[in-house]
């Protein structure tokens, strides 16, 4: 796996013992407001807070594939929620 680029908000984490890029595009942002029914980016930080496991599993889609992930790999392995919350709280960070 390539090394992350921080200045694009990569980061790398890991998610069912497999390291894994994250990184929160436009692309990304625009299908976490959709997957959340958000009418904008500003309503995340509120939202985040009450997430289903369908939509942590939908915000964690979204960031691997902003990393140039296949996000099927949630599927094909399972991952817990400490595990998922943990990589959006360090995608989220890295684009601080």
């Amino acid at each position: 796996m390539p090394t992350p680029n921080p200045a694009r908000g990569e980061v790398t984490v890991p998610l069912a013992g497999t390291p894994r890029r994250l990184c929160l595009t436009l692309g990304a942002l625009a299908r976490i407001e959709a997957a959340l029914r958000l009418d904008d980016w500003s309503q995340l930080p509120q939202r985040f807070g009450r997430l289903s496991a369908t939509e942590l599993t939908a915000v964690l889609a979204a960031l691997l594939e902003g990393g140039g992930e296949d996000p099927a790999v949630l599927s094909q392995r399972p991952v817990s929620v400490p595990e998922a919350v943990a990589a959006v709280a360090a995608a989220l960070s890295a684009c601080a």
